[in-house]
């Protein structure tokens, strides 16, 4: 029996998980190493994974089954396609950068305090949430899917609630009260699209007898799995519906400022940059896979839908005063971009929602982390209560404009390729959709410069005068997502290569090829 690389991969942040927050109370530092260590070794695997994929090879490879509860067809089933290891990847590295970007976030508050902030359980919970993201990309049976789709849920609500940011202006008890508001916000939301979609997976199983991707797959292509139309496409809503409100999209998507306003800046890096690709990773995966003809049925309004989160998602991001409430809705414009590529049925439009995926995963994690130790410094994340950054601390300003560049999709950094495939495979299929979908871009720039402009540039506010540059653990921290933005800028293909034969599959899934493309004979 071969080793269970996908098993290995998931089980080991699990079970550091529990031996971080066993780890004494007095030793918190050796809870923030073992962690570190852990989620290092979850790399090494993960690389692993990416070394052993063959993108030539079957769709579904390093597959492990097992029967689980043989009474109602589940099964413990793992397997990852192109898409799947690159998302594996992403989520492998960003998090040993999370844990070393909070290494003091979860430290005691000051004498006096009437809350404990326990060290031990914020990094636990970060690793908690790495293992079920992590198995979320590798599972390829549906119940074990939702599962830990749904369980992921608690340890955030845990991080979000109890482990907010510090800077807030009206003081902890009322800081306190706006956490759980937030906190309770991300679950209520996220627990009625998951009850939404349990439904389906019910009915799902009532229809195909079983919960595996694949044997569904064989059973569809042989004949023997008859799904009427209104069925397909009920099951197909109550899905699209759980994962519409994961990834974000409009207008189910009012939980997400909140959630990251509140939150560490590591956290709300873990929210938007791991958790919420689950949500449009399984639109690929299980929505078009799943349901082929519900998918082509509900493209239109889906696309609409996308459509609006951009240009909403970016209008309200010009008009905000608060830095993580702006990161928050470009996030929700550029998952628009995401599920766009994704509905636009074509490949340039799928590679590129991958590829964004990706690419939004670093872009956003180096803005919003540099973010957060521009905020511990000053102690507010109001933009009008910065000025001058750049004459003080020149390295953080710097890193802050690249990660904000990175954001407006600047050619030459990795998010520009992601976005143009997206839009190009769009307008080849819905041209009008396409054409409007680029404003997100012209409103990018806006927000994004005059954010920087309003708190690193003018003259220099005498509250930031003495405001240090990073230091050397957040320089490690910077550092190596910028090298990432700039190297899948100049050469994507590396994740190109791994992604394309997977959209291949999804294309065939949905029975859709590229439309060709229309040029006027030569005279």
């Amino acid at each position: 029996m071969s080793f269970p690389l996908l098993t290995a991969t998931a089980a080991l942040p699990a079970l550091g998980a529990v031996a971080t927050a066993a780890v004494p109370a007095a030793r918190r530092t050796a809870a923030k190493w073992l962690a570190l260590l852990v989620s290092l070794g979850t790399l090494a695997l993960a690389i692993t994974v990416l070394v052993r994929f063959d993108p030539g090879g079957a769709r579904y490879q390093l597959t492990e089954s097992h029967s689980w509860i043989r009474d109602f067809g589940v099964r413990y089933e793992l397997g990852v396609d192109g898409i799947g290891v690159a998302l594996i990847a992403l989520t492998a590295v960003l998090i040993p950068f999370i844990i070393l970007a909070g290494w003091h976030d979860a430290d005691p508050l000051e004498t006096g305090s009437r809350r404990w902030r326990p060290t031990q359980g914020f990094f636990a919970l970060i690793l908690a949430v790495e293992a079920m993201v992590l198995i979320s990309f590798e599972a390829t049976d549906v119940f074990l899917f939702y599962i830990f789709f749904e369980a992921m849920l608690i340890p955030m609500y845990f991080l979000i609630g109890g482990f907010g940011d510090r800077a807030h202006a009206q003081g902890e008890e009322a800081a306190a009260t706006q956490r759980s508001y937030a906190a309770v916000k991300f679950l209520l939301y996220n627990l009625v699209g998951g009850l939404i979609m349990l439904a389906a997976v019910i009915g799902l199983y009532v229809v195909a007898g079983n919960f595996s991707l694949q044997q569904i797959a064989e059973a569809r292509a042989n004949g023997s799995l008859h799904m009427a139309t209104s069925t397909e496409r009920w099951l197909f809503l109550g899905f699209f519906f759980a994962f519409a409100v994961k990834a974000p999209l409009w207008p189910l998507h009012t939980w997400l400022p909140n959630a990251m306003q509140e939150s560490t800046a590591p956290v709300a890096v873990l929210i938007t940059a791991v958790v919420d690709k689950v949500g449009t990773f399984a639109m690929l995966r299980f929505c078009l896979g799943l349901f082929p003809e519900a998918s082509r049925w509900a493209t239109p309004v889906i696309l609409v839908l996308a459509l609006i989160s951009i240009v909403y998602g970016a209008l309200l991001a010009v008009g905000q005063r608060d830095i993580k409430r702006l990161v928050a809705y470009a996030s929700i414009s550029h998952f628009g971009f995401i599920i766009m590529g994704i509905f636009a049925m074509t490949s340039q439009g799928q590679s590129g929602a991958t590829l964004y995926m990706v690419n939004h995963g670093i872009s956003t994690a180096a803005l919003m982390l540099v973010a957060g130790f521009l905020i511990s410094r000053r102690g507010s994340r109001l933009i009008a209560d910065y000025g001058g950054v750049q004459k003080v601390a020149p390295v953080l300003a710097g890193t802050f404009l690249i990660g904000g560049l990175a954001t407006l999709s600047l050619p030459g950094l990795a998010p520009f390729v992601s976005e143009f495939l997206v839009l190009v495979g769009t307008f080849t299929r819905y041209p009008v959709i396409g054409i409007i979908a680029t404003l997100g871009i012209v409103l990018a720039a806006l927000y994004t410069l005059v954010l920087y402009q309003r708190t690193m540039t003018g003259p220099v506010k005498p509250e930031v005068s003495k405001m240090p540059d990073l230091r050397v653990r957040e320089v490690l921290v910077v550092a190596p997502l910028i090298v990432l933005l700039i190297f899948l800028g100049v050469y994507p293909k590396p994740v190109t290569n791994i992604v394309n034969p997977a959209v291949k599959h999804t294309m065939s899934d949905v029975q859709k090829k590229d439309p060709k493309p229309e040029v006027e004979a030569a005279k």
